[in-house]
């Protein structure tokens, strides 16, 4: 897939953003995230920027908005459904995934979504704990945001670098 994915955004560079975006859209929204290897993608991705001479900005500012639209998304769902939300599958089968999300956010806020975005399977449920704990969405949101920003150029520009370095 991920081969494929690469291959069609070096004949199409147009697509890049789009892609990135749904990579990282998906790679933040809860559940999904957990059968998308979009992480794989996105550094490929940096690369294939840095070798094609594709511009780094915006699709940086595609995965950093794909990254803060899937958080707010699991976030608002979460506050909305609350504990019924761990009884869904596939949540149900890893119910310990979604305990150490809560600890991480019970010990530190905000900060523990921060934190959350750089772990791959506390990624996925860090936002859900939040929206069931009915986390204030402002400092939630500046968690978010910020995590984002930081991930998003944490993925693309390694590629990018070893790319010109190697190339």
């Amino acid at each position: 897939m991920t081969d494929t994915i690469l291959a069609f955004i070096q004949a199409h560079a147009f697509w890049a953003a789009p892609i990135t975006f749904l990579l990282a859209f998906g790679e933040s929204l809860a559940v999904i995230s957990l059968f998308l290897p979009a992480t794989v993608m996105l550094v490929a991705i940096g690369g294939l920027i840095g070798v094609a001479h594709i511009p780094l900005w915006p699709i940086v500012f595609a995965g950093f908005l794909g990254a803060v639209m899937g958080d707010w998304l699991s976030y608002t769902v979460s506050r909305h459904y609350k504990d019924s939300i761990a009884s869904v599958w596939p949540l149900s089968c890893y119910p310990e995934t979604l305990a150490k999300a809560q600890a991480l956010f019970r010990k530190w806020g905000a900060f523990g979504v921060f934190i959350g975005r750089f772990s791959g399977p506390l990624r996925a449920v860090v936002p859900l704990a939040a929206g069931m704990s009915e986390m204030p969405w402002v400092p939630f949101q500046i968690a978010n945001v910020t995590s984002a920003a930081v991930w998003a150029v944490g993925l693309l520009a390694p590629g990018v670098v070893l790319a010109h370095w190697f190339w």
